[in-house]
Protein backbone atom coordinates (compact mmCIF):
# COMPACT_ATOMS: atom_id res chain seq x y z
CA UNK A 1 0.00 0.00 0.00
CA UNK A 2 1.66 3.31 -1.18
CA UNK A 3 1.29 6.46 1.46
CA UNK A 4 -0.41 8.33 -1.55
CA UNK A 5 -3.25 5.81 -1.85
CA UNK A 6 -3.51 5.79 2.39
CA UNK A 7 -3.32 9.61 2.58
CA UNK A 8 -6.54 9.68 0.13
CA UNK A 9 -8.63 7.86 1.73
CA UNK A 10 -7.43 9.55 5.20
CA UNK A 11 -8.64 12.62 3.23
CA UNK A 12 -11.90 10.90 1.80
CA UNK A 13 -12.78 9.97 5.31
CA UNK A 14 -12.48 13.24 6.55
CA UNK A 15 -14.92 14.76 3.64
CA UNK A 16 -17.49 11.89 4.96
CA UNK A 17 -17.30 13.10 8.25
CA UNK A 18 -17.83 16.91 7.88
CA UNK A 19 -20.87 15.82 5.64
CA UNK A 20 -21.89 13.25 8.61
CA UNK A 21 -21.20 16.23 10.82
CA UNK A 22 -23.63 18.80 9.11
CA UNK A 23 -26.36 16.30 9.21
CA UNK A 24 -25.73 15.44 12.84
CA UNK A 25 -25.04 18.65 13.66
CA UNK A 26 -28.84 19.29 13.30
CA UNK A 27 -30.31 16.11 14.70
CA UNK A 28 -28.34 16.07 18.15
CA UNK A 29 -29.28 20.07 18.48
CA UNK A 30 -32.78 19.03 18.00
CA UNK A 31 -32.77 15.90 20.26
CA UNK A 32 -30.74 18.18 22.89
CA UNK A 33 -33.23 21.04 23.11
CA UNK A 34 -36.66 19.29 22.15
CA UNK A 35 -36.07 15.95 23.23
CA UNK A 36 -37.02 14.83 19.95
CA UNK A 37 -36.61 11.90 18.21
CA UNK A 38 -37.36 13.27 14.21
CA UNK A 39 -36.72 10.47 11.62
CA UNK A 40 -37.72 12.95 9.20
CA UNK A 41 -33.95 14.61 9.37
CA UNK A 42 -32.80 12.57 6.66
CA UNK A 43 -36.00 13.76 3.66
CA UNK A 44 -34.80 17.78 5.13
CA UNK A 45 -30.96 16.39 3.30
CA UNK A 46 -32.99 15.57 0.09
CA UNK A 47 -34.78 18.42 -0.20
CA UNK A 48 -31.75 20.33 -0.10
CA UNK A 49 -30.31 18.29 -3.31
CA UNK A 50 -33.66 18.26 -4.92
CA UNK A 51 -33.78 22.72 -4.57
CA UNK A 52 -29.74 22.77 -5.26
CA UNK A 53 -30.07 20.79 -8.45
CA UNK A 54 -33.12 22.41 -9.41
CA UNK A 55 -32.07 25.91 -9.22
CA UNK A 56 -28.49 24.71 -10.75
CA UNK A 57 -30.19 23.37 -13.90
CA UNK A 58 -32.24 26.70 -14.06
CA UNK A 59 -29.66 29.12 -14.13
CA UNK A 60 -26.18 27.09 -13.74
CA UNK A 61 -24.89 29.33 -10.52
CA UNK A 62 -23.73 26.61 -7.85
CA UNK A 63 -23.74 29.22 -5.28
CA UNK A 64 -27.27 30.33 -5.93
CA UNK A 65 -27.83 26.20 -5.79
CA UNK A 66 -26.57 26.25 -2.26
CA UNK A 67 -28.34 29.29 -1.23
CA UNK A 68 -31.76 27.64 -2.62
CA UNK A 69 -30.54 24.45 -0.63
CA UNK A 70 -30.20 26.03 2.59
CA UNK A 71 -33.77 28.27 2.03
CA UNK A 72 -35.38 25.24 1.00
CA UNK A 73 -34.89 23.24 3.86
CA UNK A 74 -34.82 25.78 7.08
CA UNK A 75 -38.36 26.58 4.76
CA UNK A 76 -39.33 23.16 5.16
CA UNK A 77 -37.89 22.49 8.51
CA UNK A 78 -39.83 25.57 10.05
CA UNK A 79 -43.36 24.38 8.41
CA UNK A 80 -42.80 20.96 9.54
CA UNK A 81 -41.56 22.02 13.20
CA UNK A 82 -45.08 24.61 13.35
CA UNK A 83 -47.42 22.28 11.69
CA UNK A 84 -46.27 18.53 12.61
CA UNK A 85 -43.61 18.77 15.40
CA UNK A 86 -44.86 21.14 17.79
CA UNK A 87 -47.98 18.83 18.57
CA UNK A 88 -45.07 15.78 19.60
CA UNK A 89 -43.02 17.28 22.32
CA UNK A 90 -45.09 15.97 25.22
CA UNK A 91 -45.79 12.68 23.72
CA UNK A 92 -43.83 9.63 24.06
CA UNK A 93 -40.81 8.89 21.89
CA UNK A 94 -42.87 6.07 19.99
CA UNK A 95 -45.15 8.32 18.77
CA UNK A 96 -42.42 11.26 17.91
CA UNK A 97 -40.92 8.00 16.16
CA UNK A 98 -44.18 6.80 13.87
CA UNK A 99 -45.25 11.00 13.13
CA UNK A 100 -41.90 11.72 11.59
CA UNK A 101 -41.36 8.35 9.76
CA UNK A 102 -45.05 8.89 7.86
CA UNK A 103 -43.19 12.42 7.54
CA UNK A 104 -40.41 10.93 5.49
CA UNK A 105 -43.32 8.81 3.24
CA UNK A 106 -44.76 12.25 2.43
CA UNK A 107 -41.60 13.83 1.50
CA UNK A 108 -40.33 11.34 -0.57
CA UNK A 109 -44.11 10.93 -2.33
CA UNK A 110 -44.31 14.55 -2.92
CA UNK A 111 -40.64 14.65 -4.31
CA UNK A 112 -41.30 11.97 -6.54
CA UNK A 113 -44.20 14.30 -7.48
CA UNK A 114 -43.12 17.00 -8.58
CA UNK A 115 -39.52 16.05 -10.02
CA UNK A 116 -40.50 12.60 -11.16
CA UNK A 117 -38.73 9.08 -9.97
CA UNK A 118 -35.54 9.35 -12.59
CA UNK A 119 -32.23 11.34 -10.74
CA UNK A 120 -31.25 14.56 -11.06
CA UNK A 121 -27.38 15.76 -11.24
CA UNK A 122 -25.68 18.28 -9.79
CA UNK A 123 -22.42 19.54 -11.85
CA UNK A 124 -19.46 20.81 -9.83
CA UNK A 125 -18.71 24.41 -11.18
CA UNK A 126 -15.53 24.87 -13.23
CA UNK A 127 -13.55 26.72 -10.47
CA UNK A 128 -14.21 23.77 -8.19
CA UNK A 129 -13.79 20.88 -11.02
CA UNK A 130 -10.44 19.50 -11.52
CA UNK A 131 -7.80 17.82 -9.09
CA UNK A 132 -5.22 19.51 -6.71
CA UNK A 133 -1.80 18.81 -5.76
CA UNK A 134 -1.17 18.41 -2.03
CA UNK A 135 2.28 18.10 -0.64
CA UNK A 136 4.02 14.64 -0.87
CA UNK A 137 2.61 14.55 -4.21
CA UNK A 138 -1.34 13.66 -3.38
CA UNK A 139 -3.41 14.61 -6.40
CA UNK A 140 -7.13 15.22 -5.05
CA UNK A 141 -10.44 16.72 -6.39
CA UNK A 142 -10.70 20.00 -5.38
CA UNK A 143 -14.23 19.86 -4.88
CA UNK A 144 -14.10 17.09 -2.21
CA UNK A 145 -11.00 19.62 -0.16
CA UNK A 146 -13.76 22.06 -0.84
CA UNK A 147 -16.18 20.21 1.17
CA UNK A 148 -13.80 19.36 4.17
CA UNK A 149 -13.33 23.27 4.68
CA UNK A 150 -16.40 24.43 4.41
CA UNK A 151 -17.57 21.92 6.86
CA UNK A 152 -14.76 22.94 9.08
CA UNK A 153 -16.02 26.47 8.63
CA UNK A 154 -19.51 25.33 9.48
CA UNK A 155 -18.44 23.26 12.74
CA UNK A 156 -16.24 26.73 13.52
CA UNK A 157 -19.30 29.13 12.78
CA UNK A 158 -21.85 26.86 15.15
CA UNK A 159 -19.58 26.49 18.01
CA UNK A 160 -19.31 30.12 18.32
CA UNK A 161 -23.13 31.06 17.58
CA UNK A 162 -23.88 28.47 20.78
CA UNK A 163 -21.11 29.84 22.78
CA UNK A 164 -20.67 33.51 21.46
CA UNK A 165 -24.38 34.98 21.10
CA UNK A 166 -27.54 35.53 22.90
CA UNK A 167 -29.07 33.01 20.95
CA UNK A 168 -26.87 30.29 21.93
CA UNK A 169 -27.12 31.03 25.49
CA UNK A 170 -30.75 30.67 25.14
CA UNK A 171 -30.22 26.77 23.29
CA UNK A 172 -28.14 25.83 25.77
CA UNK A 173 -30.25 26.89 28.12
CA UNK A 174 -33.49 25.07 26.90
CA UNK A 175 -31.42 21.90 26.37
CA UNK A 176 -31.04 21.97 30.60
CA UNK A 177 -34.35 23.58 31.92
CA UNK A 178 -37.01 24.35 29.14
CA UNK A 179 -39.14 25.61 31.52
CA UNK A 180 -37.15 28.04 33.70
CA UNK A 181 -36.02 29.95 30.43
CA UNK A 182 -39.63 29.91 29.19
CA UNK A 183 -40.55 31.99 33.20
CA UNK A 184 -38.04 34.19 32.28
CA UNK A 185 -39.87 35.40 29.37
CA UNK A 186 -37.71 33.76 26.17
CA UNK A 187 -40.41 32.80 23.68
CA UNK A 188 -39.86 29.07 23.58
CA UNK A 189 -42.38 28.42 20.73
CA UNK A 190 -40.00 30.45 18.26
CA UNK A 191 -37.09 29.10 19.84
CA UNK A 192 -37.69 25.87 18.82
CA UNK A 193 -39.12 26.76 15.12
CA UNK A 194 -35.45 28.81 15.18
CA UNK A 195 -33.79 25.45 16.01
CA UNK A 196 -35.54 23.16 14.12
CA UNK A 197 -34.97 25.17 10.58
CA UNK A 198 -31.57 25.62 12.29
CA UNK A 199 -30.53 21.73 11.78
CA UNK A 200 -32.64 21.55 8.62
CA UNK A 201 -30.16 23.96 7.22
CA UNK A 202 -27.29 22.17 7.90
CA UNK A 203 -29.11 18.98 6.35
CA UNK A 204 -30.13 20.68 3.12
CA UNK A 205 -26.79 22.11 3.04
CA UNK A 206 -25.28 18.79 3.18
CA UNK A 207 -27.71 17.66 0.67
CA UNK A 208 -26.77 19.93 -1.65
CA UNK A 209 -22.71 19.06 -1.04
CA UNK A 210 -23.24 15.84 -1.96
CA UNK A 211 -25.43 15.62 -4.51
CA UNK A 212 -22.59 16.87 -6.56
CA UNK A 213 -20.89 13.92 -6.40
CA UNK A 214 -23.35 11.01 -6.34
CA UNK A 215 -27.05 11.62 -8.21
CA UNK A 216 -29.86 13.13 -6.52
CA UNK A 217 -32.78 11.00 -6.07
CA UNK A 218 -35.75 10.36 -3.77
CA UNK A 219 -35.04 7.93 -0.72
CA UNK A 220 -31.09 9.46 -0.64
CA UNK A 221 -31.33 10.76 3.06
CA UNK A 222 -32.36 7.13 4.61
CA UNK A 223 -28.67 5.66 4.21
CA UNK A 224 -26.70 9.00 5.85
CA UNK A 225 -29.42 9.71 8.26
CA UNK A 226 -28.85 5.89 9.63
CA UNK A 227 -25.03 7.08 10.03
CA UNK A 228 -25.73 10.44 11.64
CA UNK A 229 -27.71 8.53 14.52
CA UNK A 230 -24.22 6.60 14.88
CA UNK A 231 -22.55 9.93 15.10
CA UNK A 232 -24.25 11.19 17.55
CA UNK A 233 -24.48 8.20 19.83
CA UNK A 234 -20.44 8.04 19.43
CA UNK A 235 -20.46 11.35 20.34
CA UNK A 236 -23.22 12.24 22.84
CA UNK A 237 -26.75 13.38 22.57
CA UNK A 238 -26.67 17.28 22.44
CA UNK A 239 -22.64 18.21 21.91
CA UNK A 240 -21.87 19.88 18.79
CA UNK A 241 -18.54 18.51 19.75
CA UNK A 242 -18.97 15.42 20.23
CA UNK A 243 -20.49 15.69 16.98
CA UNK A 244 -17.44 16.98 14.97
CA UNK A 245 -15.56 14.22 16.80
CA UNK A 246 -17.93 10.98 16.12
CA UNK A 247 -18.38 12.20 12.69
CA UNK A 248 -14.93 12.13 11.62
CA UNK A 249 -13.78 9.43 13.54
CA UNK A 250 -17.27 7.48 11.44
CA UNK A 251 -15.82 8.34 8.50
CA UNK A 252 -12.62 7.71 8.81
CA UNK A 253 -13.16 4.05 10.18
CA UNK A 254 -15.52 3.77 7.40
CA UNK A 255 -12.94 4.77 5.08
CA UNK A 256 -9.66 3.57 6.36
CA UNK A 257 -11.70 0.31 7.35
CA UNK A 258 -12.42 -0.79 3.22
CA UNK A 259 -8.60 -0.61 2.67
CA UNK A 260 -6.72 -2.15 5.53
CA UNK A 261 -8.97 -5.15 6.85
CA UNK A 262 -8.44 -6.72 3.45
CA UNK A 263 -4.92 -5.70 3.18
CA UNK A 264 -4.97 -7.43 6.68
CA UNK A 265 -6.24 -10.54 6.01
CA UNK A 266 -4.58 -11.15 2.85
CA UNK A 267 -1.08 -11.42 5.04
CA UNK A 268 -2.54 -14.85 6.28
CA UNK A 269 -5.39 -15.42 4.20
CA UNK A 270 -6.23 -16.24 0.08
CA UNK A 271 -7.12 -13.30 -1.32
CA UNK A 272 -10.61 -14.05 -2.41
CA UNK A 273 -11.52 -15.26 1.10
CA UNK A 274 -9.43 -12.12 2.71
CA UNK A 275 -11.56 -9.70 0.24
CA UNK A 276 -14.97 -11.23 1.47
CA UNK A 277 -13.77 -11.23 5.36
CA UNK A 278 -12.10 -7.44 5.28
CA UNK A 279 -14.74 -6.26 3.62
CA UNK A 280 -17.35 -7.55 5.57
CA UNK A 281 -15.64 -6.39 8.85
CA UNK A 282 -15.47 -3.17 7.01
CA UNK A 283 -18.79 -2.99 6.90
CA UNK A 284 -19.48 -3.63 10.54
CA UNK A 285 -16.63 -1.59 11.69
CA UNK A 286 -18.87 1.65 12.19
CA UNK A 287 -21.36 -0.42 14.80
CA UNK A 288 -18.33 -2.26 16.48
CA UNK A 289 -16.84 0.99 17.23
CA UNK A 290 -20.05 2.85 18.20
CA UNK A 291 -20.35 -0.42 20.84
CA UNK A 292 -17.09 0.18 22.05
CA UNK A 293 -17.48 3.83 22.89
CA UNK A 294 -20.82 2.57 24.39
CA UNK A 295 -18.70 0.27 26.69
CA UNK A 296 -16.70 2.45 27.63
CA UNK A 297 -18.68 5.79 28.09
CA UNK A 298 -22.51 4.90 28.19
CA UNK A 299 -23.28 8.61 27.48
CA UNK A 300 -21.17 9.14 24.54
CA UNK A 301 -17.41 10.99 24.06
CA UNK A 302 -19.03 14.30 25.04
CA UNK A 303 -22.65 13.20 26.12
CA UNK A 304 -23.44 14.59 29.87
CA UNK A 305 -22.96 12.22 32.36
CA UNK A 306 -26.79 10.69 33.76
Amino acid sequence: MTFILFAEQVLNGLQLGVMLFLMAAGLTLVFGVMGLINLAHGSLFMVGAFAAAAVAGATGSFLLALAAALAAAAAAGAIVEVVVIRRLYNRDHLDQVLATFALILIFSEGTRFIFGSFPLFLDTPDWLSGPVTLPGGIQYPIYRLALIVVGLVVALGLYLLITRTRLGIQIRAGENDREMIAALGVDISKLYTIVFALGAALAGLAGALVGAIQSVEVGMGEPILILAFVVIVIGGIGSIRGALVGAILVGLTDTLGGLLLPSFFRTFMEASAASAVGSGLASMSIYILMAVVLMLRPTGLFGAKA
